[in-house]
């Protein structure tokens, strides 16, 4: 059985004008242990669909339909107390910014202790030995002493460490991690990276890496979702969307990457911008920036669908469009 299973969800943002649907029908699976990567540009909803799961939507954003399921029990239903005995319990968060998730006037073995004795029953020595141990475990150095330090007096790289012993504390089942390398150098990205798989590897913690960077996708993940204007544009094992991309827009991202062994005047790029949650359009919505546009990709929009090992909304690969080139090329 899956972990988490997140079936049709969508999110909307209503205003006086109209209401924007931010999310638009997404669905996807984590199993135990795996660590399911999520790419795609600015604006396309990544963060948004991990803030759907934690329960952390900015209102007036909520979940229109869908239903996001833990371990087969409901959760985006719940009320805000129920909540928070799941956030940091069962689901744990690691954030871009690590002093948007540490409070700069406690320690961080305040911070740890709290957060322990909130979802364990453990006394203050017990919690306090808890959290020296999850700061050695993330390899903070000297943790004994460290502990009783504030957060100002920790490198960038060594406060991401603490926001993932914090993300740890209560020993949660998924931890959804917003971009956790983002603002890292690469030397100490790389740490980070085999912090997270290790953490699958011995603590069987499912883990959603929500980022923009596909190196740190190929390194770290086991599947990959492809995001685009609210919707999942492609899904499935990291290696075929790297190197077998079935979507024009995974296509368009990869043709992005710059090759270091080619010696070229002028760089890939994708034309065009993504659409305003006001004006996507009909159809599929990458459409108008698309090389591989025709007639129907204008009018119906595409469900995920096979595309040999992964799943695709394009129209390319529907069965009827493939029957298609095969009636033109056996005419000519």
């Amino acid at each position: 059985m899956s972990l988490l299973e997140v079936n049709n969800l969508v999110v909307e943002f209503p205003n006086r004008h109209c209401v924007l649907r931010a999310l638009d029908d997404i669905s996807f699976s984590i199993a135990p242990g795996e660590i399911l990567g999520v790419v795609g540009e600015s604006g396309a909803g990544k963060s948004l669909t991990g803030a759907s799961i934690i329960g952390l939507l900015e209102p007036p954003g909520h979940v229109a339909s869908g239903e996001i399921l833990l371990e087969g029990e409901r959760i985006d239903n719940l009320s805000a107390d129920k909540m928070r005995h799941i956030r940091g319990r069962r689901i744990g968060a690691i954030f871009q910014d690590p002093l948007t998730s540490l409070n700069p006037l406690y320690t961080v073995g305040r911070q740890l202790t709290e957060t322990i004795q909130a979802h364990l029953k453990l006394n203050d020595r017990e919690a306090r030995q808890r959290a020296i141990d999850l700061l050695k475990d993330t390899g903070i150095p000297a943790a004994e002493e460290r502990i009783d330090h504030y957060p100002h007096q920790f490198s960038g790289g060594m406060r991401q460490r603490v926001v993932i012993a914090l993300a740890l504390a209560a020993e949660p089942k998924l931890i959804v991690a917003d971009e956790p390398t983002t603002a890292l150098d690469v030397s100490i990205q790389a740490q980070i990276i085999s912090l997270l798989k290790n953490i699958c590897r011995t603590r069987g913690a499912a883990v959603m890496l929500i980022t923009h960077d596909m190196g740190v996708i190929a390194e770290t993940c086991d599947r990959v979702a492809v995001m685009y204007a609210g919707r999942i544009a492609e899904i499935g094992p990291v290696h075929e969307v790297i190197n077998h991309p079935a979507h024009p827009y995974t296509r368009g991202l990869m043709a992005s990457i710059p090759d270091m062994e080619a010696d070229r005047e002028r760089l890939n790029q994708i034309d065009g911008a993504m659409p305003r949650l006001n004006a996507i359009p009909k159809g599929c919505a990458f459409n108008p920036r698309c090389t591989k546009v025709f007639d129907r990709c204008m009018e119906e929009r595409p469900s995920l669908m096979p595309a040999g090992v992964t799943l695709a909304a394009c129209w390319l690969h529907a069965p009827d469009y493939q029957a298609v080139d095969v009636v033109i090329e056996e005419s000519v």
